[in-house]
């Protein structure tokens, strides 16, 4: 499904990579876990999705998750918190 503040394709392809590589460093490269929590749909199915965004954006102190709001909007992070816990898209190239 496509949201009103959806980013573009190019900035959706950032987006991938940015979550494959810089966040699959502590997710895993397939997001299934690590030094951080796995981010698959069945791992997230009962996190609230406001809390979710918000530790993308502004991260979890005390924790390894950093902010992220100097590279990435509240509008960017509402589209990567939806699409994990649809199912991740793979990077394509």
């Amino acid at each position: 499904m496509v949201h009103a503040a959806d980013p573009d394709a190019a900035r959706q392809g950032e987006l991938i990579r940015l979550v494959r590589q810089d966040c699959g460093s502590c997710h895993g490269m397939n997001l299934t876990g690590g030094l951080g929590m796995p981010l698959t749909p069945d791992a997230l199915r009962d996190k609230p999705f406001e809390s979710l965004v918000a530790t993308v954006v502004y991260g979890r102190p005390g924790t390894a998750m950093p902010p992220w709001k100097t590279i990435i909007s509240e509008g960017d992070a509402e589209w990567i918190v939806r699409r994990l816990m649809q199912g991740f898209p793979v990077e394509t190239r």
